[in-house]
């Protein structure tokens, strides 16, 4: 999206950025489902805690001072990012989901997995105002990962700020759930999401709106979201064309097969159909990404799958 990150997250979820800008603690854990714009607000938060200009009236950041211009580039000094790696160090899509201490600890990080390292940065006194570490997959922290940011949570450096994100708060460990204040962050309406397109300079489409359901996190990713929705209309509209149709716009999909949001996609599409079509397409859907993640020839795997998809929607 265009402009700065904290406008979306300030008109979508205001309530949740005053909540942050009253805390006056060293955690905070930002609770909700996924792609509802935990990290949108987590980036809002950092910025309000850097803020030099005229703040909003929600305690929402400026966009125009010298930090809010750098975390608008993605080059605040002062911010720091940790999430789990999604590829191994062999260059393959890695099959757990872990934040490892090596995350935390530069001497702890064998493969040289992460530049910069949580100990490390907040040795060093902030640019700004205020060192921020938004941890984002709270609940893949491992044991060890986590008991080595127990001292810094509790005797955060520099007067640091931890934000920890997490889809389930039951799987977060609980030595971290102690230490933080928990905040929701819930759907935004429909209407809120529209204007929040609007304001990024996008279309709000009905089937984009409903589909995002009042998720912040497509605006993140709008493009990446209206290709895999066109690519899962093509798909869908292949299989009753016949066979020939049907494998070669599985062979289109998997040339572009993103797993972040073709299968949320492709299920939105079917929604329509009943549900024992569903659930068989759905099974074919499972098949698809167990076969990829145990690395089987993707070719041979989106062949298998579109004929599953047409014996599951009764062309076969």
């Amino acid at each position: 999206m265009t402009g700065h990150p904290a406008t979306a997250p300030a008109s979508l979820h205001p309530h949740v950025l005053e909540q942050a800008d009253a805390f006056r603690g060293n955690a905070l854990l930002l609770s909700g489902p996924a792609r509802v714009g935990k990290l949108g607000v987590a980036r809002a938060i950092a910025a309000a805690q850097n803020c030099t200009g005229p703040r909003g009236p929600g305690g929402e950041a400026c966009g125009q001072c010298p930090s809010c211009r750098a975390l608008s580039t993605g080059s605040h000094p002062d911010v720091l990012l940790i999430e789990p790696r999604t590829t191994t160090t062999t260059g393959k899509a890695a099959r757990r989901k872990l934040i490892p201490i090596g995350a935390i600890l530069d001497a702890r990080d064998k493969a040289h997995e992460y530049e910069v390292h949580v100990f490390e940065f907040l040795e060093v006194r902030p640019t700004h105002r205020r060192r921020v570490v938004i941890v984002n997959g709270a609940e893949h922290l491992g044991a060890e990962a986590a008991n080595a940011l127990l001292k810094l949570v509790e005797e955060p450096p520099h007067g640091a700020l931890f934000l920890f994100l997490a889809e389930d708060v039951r799987a977060v460990l609980p030595t971290i759930v102690s230490r933080s204040a928990r905040v929701g962050v819930a759907p935004a309406s429909d209407r809120a999401l529209e204007r929040a397109l609007t304001t990024a300079g996008a279309t709000p489409e009905p089937e984009l709106v409903e589909f995002a359901a009042g998720r912040a996190g497509i605006l993140d990713d709008l493009e990446k979201v209206r290709s895999a929705l066109q690519d899962a209309r093509d798909l869908s509209a292949a299989l009753s064309d016949g066979l020939l149709p049907a494998l070669e716009a599985a062979e289109a999909l998997e040339k572009r097969f993103d797993p972040a949001w073709h299968p949320e996609t492709l299920r939105f599409v079917w929604r329509h159909h009943p549900a024992h079509q569903r659930a068989r397409a759905d099974a074919a859907l499972d098949a698809l990404q167990g076969a990829l993640e145990a690395y089987a020839s993707p070719s041979l795997t989106f062949q298998v799958f579109a004929l599953a998809l047409r014996d599951a929607f009764g062309h076969a």
